[in-house]
């Protein structure tokens, strides 16, 4: 029962210890020898070497600071070569190092195809016993088979990707000259105890030293290749992997043992190695600042494009809007020297540039003409009601004026000011309306009272008559 539990404190620890060390490492990491030669940088040199031959000497040149491998675990860097084993139009690249006089170890291999319209195909896959299975680097093709595929976790890097086509890669330096007529096969002739004068082999460094020189390139890295899942190539396993590979039982053994560990125990170094970075390169930006501005123009351009762009709503609402100016602006009469703020099309106003003036010349002329008429017509107009109303003024009953008077006199003091401004400032129209029914009213008063006087004069006179 005490060994059971010993041995679970023991499992519970050594889980400890590993989550804890799997946080201190970057996504980067593997934790295999591959970690001392970044295959990013390797395809990086590739691309940008006109041979074979240049390519070996630089990627074994300390300025470059891409080798940092020491398999044999001598102390020294170890010297990489390259072989590349033709078949057709298929080549196989090898990068290969030499452990002892007869014992070898794959690095990683370049596979390049090439198809009949011209178009090349690559991949750097890296060998199973340095980076374990599906490590793959290539380019990033404007098309893949698989878009659902998102790659490795450390590619998931916020960086503008600069994609490529098969047919641009058929004009890569090194591509154009493995594929030229009179290619001679490139097969190293370095070997164990055998390297070139130049070559000078130097300790290698820590691995958070060689990480931390690397990082600040990792930018430039994603935005030109990616992890990829599967091999291109239909003759990996064939002609490359069980024809050609070699391994070494050394590194296996190695790496069962963590003797390559301790190349990871130095994080305080990391630091070191973008300080070296920075002066080897102080023209280009960091890893940091890198990633910040292309989050912020990736902000700032979708604020852009959703500000060109508006919505389908904001453009019907604009739509419905501008309809009714429009119209409005149409229909008003423009000046000679003004024209209607309308927003046209571009061939609206090409053909209202083309139209003449003439138009314009007759509306401008018209429109005083037009006032002028209608002005005479409202002064004729007004001068004729104001007559019609001082003549009903002037036959308006007294005895109406009066009663209205002594109303208005009689009026009871409760009445607000307001009513009586409003009774006073009363249009001229309605009291020209009263005076004139009170003029009609005192006229037929008068000759119902001149009917009446000449009926009693007649009664007096009949009367006078029969007391005669």
């Amino acid at each position: 029962m005490k060994k059971l539990m010993l041995t679970s404190i023991l499992a519970a620890l050594v889980a400890l210890g590993t989550t804890g060390i799997a946080q201190d490492y970057p996504d980067e990491y593997l934790g295999l020898p591959g970690d001392n030669l970044n295959l990013y940088a390797v395809m990086k040199l590739f691309q940008e070497s006109e041979t074979l031959e240049g390519f070996e000497r630089n990627l074994n040149d300390e300025k470059t600071k891409i080798n940092n491998l020491d398999l044999n675990g001598d102390n020294l860097i170890d010297y990489i070569t390259v072989t590349d084993y033709p078949d057709g139009n298929d080549h196989t690249i090898v990068l290969k190092v030499s452990l002892g006089r007869k014992e070898f170890q794959d690095i990683a291999v370049f596979t390049v195809q090439k198809f009949n319209n011209g178009s090349v195909q690559i991949q750097l896959i890296g060998d199973e016993s340095l980076y374990g299975k599906n490590y793959i680097i290539e380019p990033i093709y404007e098309e893949t088979p698989n878009p659902g595929y998102m790659g490795r976790p450390e590619t998931r890097t916020y960086v503008t990707e600069i994609r490529t086509t098969p047919y641009e890669i058929a004009y890569w330096p090194v591509i154009r000259y493995i594929y030229m007529p009179g290619y001679v096969v490139w097969r190293s002739s370095w070997y164990w105890g055998y390297y070139p004068d130049w070559w000078s082999p130097w300790r290698p460094y820590y691995w958070h030293y060689y990480y931390g020189y690397h990082y600040n390139w990792y930018t430039h890295y994603y935005s030109h290749y990616h992890h990829w899942h599967v091999c291109r190539w239909d003759g990996y396993n064939d002609r490359y992997y069980h024809r050609v590979r070699a391994y070494s039982p050394t590194v296996v053994v190695n790496i069962s043992k963590n003797v390559y560990r301790t190349s990871y125990s130095r994080p305080d170094q990391r630091k070191e190695g973008e300080a070296l970075y920075t002066r080897m390169h102080p023209d280009r930006e960091t890893r940091a600042v890198a990633t910040r501005n292309e989050s912020v123009n990736g902000r700032q351009n979708t604020g852009a494009r959703s500000a060109e762009r508006p919505s389908t709503t904001e453009r019907t609402q604009v739509s419905k809007s501008s309809a009714p100016t429009r119209q409005a602006a149409d229909s008003r009469p423009s000046s000679a020297g003004e024209r209607p703020q309308v927003s046209r099309s571009s061939g609206e106003e090409r053909s209202s540039a083309s139209r003449p003036s003439v138009q314009t010349q007759r509306s401008t002329s018209s429109a005083p003409e037009r006032s002028s008429v209608q002005t005479q017509r409202t002064s004729t107009v007004s001068s004729s009601k104001s007559q019609a109303q001082t003549r009903s003024n002037s036959s308006s009953a007294p005895s109406r004026s009066s009663v209205q008077s002594q109303r208005s006199t009689t009026a009871s003091p409760s009445r607000s000011s307001g009513q009586t401004q409003r009774s006073s400032s009363a249009a001229p129209s309605r009291s020209s309306s009263q005076s004139r029914p009170a003029a009609t009213r005192s006229s037929s008063s008068g000759s119902k009272s001149s009917s009446s006087s000449s009926r009693s004069s007649d009664r007096d006179s009949n009367s006078g008559s029969g007391r005669r």
